[in-house]
């Protein structure tokens, strides 16, 4: 008993201890900083666009540096007197993925992007990292901010939101953020309808079904001038809020927005942590980037399958288990190195992976046979390719749509998740 109540004397403390960061280094909004990333195959740099606050903070005040080490990218807010690290948060990018296209090897393109943090209460500098192809984090933007020379985001529209699961405090929940993409004034009620058929479907898999009360769900009504989206392959093309398409890389199920400060605009009209973007389109596809958006049409027959499939990428950095589908991607990942996705490995570095999940009476590799269909292993394919890249389970909702649902080292790795975002 006496160990109980020290852990939990100790536990409260760290609390309040973090809390005290929070309160001494930031104020309870959000500072955003949009820049362009500029490059092709071989190069990239940062340009900056824009500085400005945002009205609310949506994330955990207890936890405010990134310790899982995902991501193409990371950012950090250094306090500039002192030095200390202050916050950090890694992310992917649509730019990032670009890279790998045949288009990246010829021509040089540029794609938006923006980073969110607590706003700091006195100057800071901001540092972008990007990964190598070594997996190693570098340097490659710097720029000192003072907060009291920017003002809110004049941008910023205000939509009608509503709040349709409300478990409290936006600092110790996940909260999700559904914004209406290619729906007029007129279909509002049928985005509403979309939405919940989404979530309801969300928290009837594990593990979002044993921590619902973990979560807040915002919808944000931000209206189209007309219906549907881009799909450039069939020459059709609409007027929309946040300017969607198919066809994203040649890829025709690839659905996703290059207008990322508009998404980023929309959102901020609530506190949140991931960004769901519902497009009214009955075609196939979506896309889901780490810490960027999930986005999915809403009129499909597989639409809850893309959606719950798109937001293990955006939420939890899952990575793609599947190896027989062509994609636009040239050598995507380094299969000399660990990946950062945690559920994928070259077994370079299979210690940080699942490892202490494996039976020892499983082999590794394991084989792809009926005898281990259930098995938490090893199984060779995935992340696009069949050879030097492994999965853990034999199927999985990161691998098919058909998938009961998450295998057990995907549902721990969304849990993981959700407790940074929590606890």
């Amino acid at each position: 008993m006496r160990y109980v109540i020290f852990f939990l004397v100790l536990f409260v403390s760290q609390s309040c201890i973090s809390k005290t960061n929070f309160e001494k280094y930031f104020e309870d909004q959000s500072m955003r900083v949009d820049f362009n990333f500029n490059g092709n195959a071989d190069k990239e740099d940062i340009r900056l666009v824009k500085i400005t606050k945002e009205p609310f903070w949506g994330g955990s005040k207890v936890n405010l540096k990134d310790e899982l080490k995902y991501g193409e990218y990371k950012f950090e807010i250094i306090d500039l007197k002192t030095k200390e690290l202050i916050y950090s948060k890694a992310f992917c990018t649509l730019f990032e993925e670009w890279q790998t296209t045949l288009e990246a090897d010829s021509v040089f393109r540029e794609f938006p992007q923006s980073v969110l943090f607590p706003l700091p209460r006195k100057p800071f500098i901001c540092s972008i990292y990007s990964r190598n192809k070594e997996g190693k984090f570098e340097e490659i933007f710097n720029y000192e901010i003072d907060p009291e020379e920017y003002s809110v985001n004049s941008e910023i529209v205000q939509f009608p939101y509503s709040k349709i699961l409300d478990n409290g405090d936006p600092s110790t929940k996940v909260d999700l953020v559904f914004i209406a993409e290619g729906y007029t004034a007129d279909e509002m009620g049928k985005f509403e309808k979309d939405a919940k058929k989404l979530i309801d479907y969300l928290f009837s898999f594990e593990p979002y079904n044993s921590v619902k009360d973990k979560f807040n769900i915002w919808l944000v009504k931000s209206e189209s001038e007309e219906s549907g989206t881009d799909i450039p392959g069939k020459d059709i093309y609409k007027n929309t809020i946040l300017n969607s398409n198919f066809y994203t890389f040649g890829s025709e199920r690839y659905l996703t927005t290059e207008d990322f400060f508009a998404v980023k605009d929309v959102a901020s009209v609530v506190p949140y942590d991931n960004i769901c973007i519902l497009v009214n389109s009955e075609k196939y596809g979506g896309g889901g980037i780490y810490n960027h958006y999930c986005i999915t049409s809403v009129d499909n027959a597989l639409s809850n399958e893309v959606f719950i499939h798109e937001l293990g990428h955006s939420f939890a950095g899952l990575g793609d288990e599947y190896y027989n589908s062509s994609t636009a991607y040239n050598d995507f990942l380094n299969l000399e190195i660990e990946p950062w996705q945690p559920n994928l490995t070259t077994l370079v570095e299979f210690d940080l992976k699942w490892k202490s999940m494996i039976s020892e009476e499983t082999p590794i590799p394991t084989p792809r046979e009926e005898q281990f269909q259930r098995i938490i292993g090893v199984y060779e394919g995935g992340g696009y390719v069949s050879k030097g890249m492994y999965s853990p389970f034999m199927d999985c909702r990161m691998k098919t749509n058909k998938a009961e649902g998450f295998c057990p080292v995907c549902k721990d790795a969304i849990m993981k998740m959700i407790l940074q975002k929590t606890e």
